[in-house]
């Protein structure tokens, strides 16, 4: 009987002790859940749904791995999967801010293109202001020259008058 009840007291104890040991050993669930979470949050933003398609896959594939690690390879096959996920993010980021920055190049050639079409027009503007400018002076001149060829005319047909 003693027998007995050392093995029902063993068996008690074991029952209490190994889901605590399962749960020591297995990874943290919430950390490879937090990192499937990250993942799925880069495929469902449509920012960076299209972007860092090999990353992805390797974060999938260090992800699938995890979950099928032995107990001894799991701290490892955790840290590789947050590598990856980590690596993913950043790689969708940078495509982002490349797309991003391609744009604003864009925006500004046209921006540069449209100004020197401006200074085109105010150019072409100046210097039509200045031709009739000009033109105004050249016939102001003639008109002025005319005056005193005419004035000079009538003071020599004054002259010839009296004398």
């Amino acid at each position: 009987m003693t027998v007995m009840r050392l093995n029902i007291g063993y068996g008690l104890v074991l029952a209490l002790l190994v889901p605590l040991a399962v749960q020591a050993q297995a990874p943290p669930e919430g950390e490879g859940a937090v990192l499937q979470q990250r993942l799925q949050a880069l495929d469902s933003n449509p920012e960076t749904a299209g972007t860092a398609a090999y990353e992805r896959l390797q974060a999938r594939q260090s992800l699938a791995s995890l979950a099928g690690a032995r107990s001894s390879q799991r701290a490892s096959a955790l840290q590789i999967a947050a590598w990856r996920v980590e690596t993913a993010e950043l790689a969708a980021r940078t495509e982002v801010s490349r797309r991003e920055l391609a744009e604003l190049e864009r925006e500004r050639s046209a921006l540069i293109v449209e100004a020197s079409r401006q200074d085109a027009v105010r150019a072409r503007q100046e210097a039509e202001r200045l031709r009739i400018q000009a033109q105004i002076q050249a016939e102001e001149a003639a008109r002025l020259r005319l005056a005193a060829e005419e004035e000079g005319v009538a003071r020599q047909q004054a002259e010839t008058v009296l004398q």
